[in-house]
């Protein structure tokens, strides 16, 4: 297994952390880099879409490096959000293992329960401030 190449490209523009992550996560699941760091005009499209709750500049995408990436188990599935929460259970271990402190879009809260999150970002993971 090997992310392509757009997807390595992507995952360059994020905080060294996150790259050290998502390239073991690929060791073990087929992923691919949705989105690193977003420029202005790329983050307010995401907020006007509804992909975002944040307008530039105060989006955890909009830091260079990016301190937040998107990802999915390929082949992406957007309707399988069952297949996005049991990747991202696989993420969040392992950043655990290797002492990375992320969140994940499907759990704003750190509750542990994706249903108690009103806004769902599955493909979404950032690293937590003052880590």
């Amino acid at each position: 297994m090997a992310l392509d190449d757009k997807s390595l490209e992507r995952l360059k523009t994020c905080d060294e952390r996150l790259q050290r992550l998502f390239i073991e996560v690929e060791k073990h699941w087929p992923l691919k880099i949705i989105e690193g760091h977003r420029c202005e005009a790329e983050q307010n499209a995401a907020f006007y879409a509804g992909k975002s709750k944040l307008r530039y500049p105060d989006g955890k995408h909009n830091a260079l490096p990016s301190m937040a990436v998107d990802a999915s188990p390929i082949p992406i599935d957007w309707t399988n959000s069952e297949r996005m929460i049991y990747f991202a259970g696989f993420v969040v271990g392992l950043a655990r293992k290797m002492d990375i402190d992320i969140r994940w879009g499907g759990d704003w809260s750190g509750w542990h329960d994706p249903k108690k999150n009103t806004f769902k970002d599955l493909v979404h993971f950032e690293v937590k401030l003052g880590s």
